[in-house]
C-alpha cells in the first residue's frame, strides 16, 4: 500500500469518527471535536476504569498526554500520588513534570488542565525526563489489533519516540487510551513504521487487551520530521545523541 493511500484511509477514518461522535451528541467542550482528540460524555468513566487495574496501581511515574478527554486520567494520577509527565502541546515547550506533593490538595484538579500543569509543573530539559511506567495516550480511533489514528499531527508518535531515544521507555512500556466505545472501529487501520500502537483500551462500558501486543517504533526517523525538525526539542535531542556517539 503506497503512503498516501493510508494517510488517505486514516483521514476518512479520523472524519468518519468525528462525524459520529458529534450526530450522536456524545461530544463534549471543546466543540466541534473536527481536529481534536475528541472528548467525549465518558471520559471519567473510561478513566475510572483504567485507574482500578493493576497497570495503574504498579505504576508510579505515567506520562499522559494534554488532551481534553484524558484530563480526568490526569487529575486521578496527581489524587493518587503518582509523578505525571505531560507534552506541552505541539511540543513546543517539551515535557513537563507534576509531583503532586508539591501541588496544594485544592489546585489537583486545576494542576491537571494545561493551563493548570504550567502554573505547578516543571518544564524539564530532555536529560530530566525520568523513566516513564505507563503512557497514555489519546486517540480518533483505534481497531481491535492495536492500529491507531490520531488528529493527524503526528505528535503522539514523536512524543513516544523522544521518550524512546532517551531510553525513558522500552518494549515493556504499555501503551494504553481511554476512548468512547464508537471509537474502536472495524476496519484495520493500515500502520505506518512511526506509527504508535496500543496495548489496551478503556471504554466507559468496556476494557480492551490487545493480544498480540501489536510492535511499537524504535525511536526517531529523522527523515520524516520535516519542518518539526526546527523545534527546540529534537535540536536537544541531536545534541544528547551526538554527545552519546562521541563518548562511545
Amino acid at each position: 500500500m503506497f503512503k498516501e493511500d493510508v494517510k488517505k484511509i486514516k483521514k476518512i477514518i479520523r472524519e468518519r469518527i468525528w462525524k459520529l461522535i458529534e450526530e450522536l451528541d456524545i461530544a463534549r467542550f471543546p466543540r466541534p471535536v473536527y481536529g481534536r482528540i475528541p472528548n467525549f460524555i465518558g471520559a471519567e468513566k473510561a478513566a475510572e476504569r483504567l485507574c482500578k487495574t493493576s497497570i495503574w496501581r504498579k505504576a508510579e511515574i505515567i506520562k499522559v498526554n494534554p488532551d481534553s478527554p484524558q484530563q480526568p486520567v490526569r487529575y486521578k494520577a496527581l489524587l493518587d500520588g503518582k509523578k505525571l509527565v505531560m507534552a506541552t502541546p505541539r511540543l513546543r515547550k517539551g515535557f513537563l513534570l507534576l509531583d503532586p506533593t508539591r501541588i496544594p490538595y485544592h489546585k489537583i484538579r486545576y494542576a491537571s488542565t494545561i493551563r493548570g500543569a504550567f502554573q505547578y509543573g516543571k518544564l524539564l530539559s530532555l536529560t530530566e525526563i525520568p523513566s516513564i511506567d505507563l503512557i497514555v495516550t489519546g486517540c480518533v480511533a483505534i481497531d481491535k489489533y492495536g492500529g491507531r489514528v490520531g488528529k493527524g499531527g503526528g505528535y503522539a508518535e514523536l512524543e513516544y519516540a523522544i521518550l524512546r531515544e532517551l531510553n525513558a521507555v522500552n518494549d515493556d512500556t504499555l501503551v494504553v487510551t481511554t476512548i468512547h466505545d464508537v471509537q474502536i472501529i472495524e476496519d484495520k487501520i493500515p500502520i505506518e513504521k512511526h506509527d504508535l500502537t496500543i496495548d489496551v483500551a478503556f471504554t466507559p462500558t468496556r476494557t480492551l487487551y490487545i493480544k498480540p501486543r501489536p510492535a511499537k517504533p524504535r525511536g526517531i526517523y529523522w527523515d520524516l520530521l520535516g519542518d518539526k525538525a526546527s523545534l527546540d526539542v529534537f535540536k536537544e535531542l541531536k545534541r544528547i545523541i551526538s554527545s552519546r556517539k562521541r563518548s562511545i
